[in-house]
């Protein structure tokens, strides 16, 4: 902690565009996992084999309150669209599940690719930063007084190292977050993806009477 204080005290002014940096990513990423962890994420697996028995059982309707209940989540608002149309046309069905995922999949990705932005920024400023303390301690050198040029070199090396150091601290952990909130994303929207098509076929069978009781259609 104490190199962080001294960090802000010799780093230049480079030190603040980082930590802007640094303060709108953890906003981001904060509000990136809530989302992605608590608000859309379910257990595809679990949840699919509840509207797969509720469709066998030809109860339409309380898979669709099943759905009801989770309305923040990815999977049942796509599927909800499709069981809201049980009773029509293939396309139709389709066309409902498709739309519905063009809604679903911009909420899931939405403002995560700046986490990567912010990352490069921090490490880009504090090699500018590095640029400028590398400038300062090249001045030193001409310096006539040595005292002067002692103290004015120390001040451009602390400058050119905080910096760097600064832009690594802030860049590295918000690398990690983009890397973790990216793959939970596309764990979710690959279980849309799946279940998804499992359940238009589903109730695609259901609609000609020919499902099985492994919930898949007959041949």
């Amino acid at each position: 902690m104490e190199i962080i204080i001294r960090a802000f005290k010799e780093g230049g002014v480079f030190i603040f565009p980082i930590l802007a940096c640094a303060v709108f990513a953890l906003a981001i990423a904060a509000e990136r996992l809530y989302y992605i962890m608590v608000r859309a994420n379910i257990n595809g697996t679990a949840f699919y084999a509840q509207i797969q028995k509720l469709i066998m059982a030809n109860n339409i309707d309380r898979a669709i309150k099943l759905c009801n209940a989770e309305p923040n989540a990815a999977l049942p608002r796509v599927l909800k669209s499709g069981l809201t149309r049980a009773n029509r046309g293939d396309m139709e069905i389709e066309n409902a599940i498709n739309e519905s995922q063009l809604e679903v999949n911009p909420a899931l990705t939405k403002r995560t690719p700046y986490l990567s932005m912010l990352a490069n920024v921090a490490t880009l400023t504090g090699l500018l930063g590095t640029i400028q303390g590398l400038i300062q301690a090249f001045d030193a050198v001409d310096s006539t007084n040595a005292e002067t040029k002692s103290s004015m070199l120390a001040k451009g090396i602390a400058v050119a190292m905080f910096t760097t150091m600064m832009g690594l601290i802030v860049a590295i952990p918000v690398l990690i977050l983009a890397s973790v909130i990216q793959n939970k994303t596309t764990k979710i929207l690959d279980e849309v993806d799946l279940y998804s098509v499992k359940t238009l076929n589903l109730l695609g069978a259901r609609r000609r009477g020919t499902l099985a009781e492994d919930g898949e259609a007959k041949a």
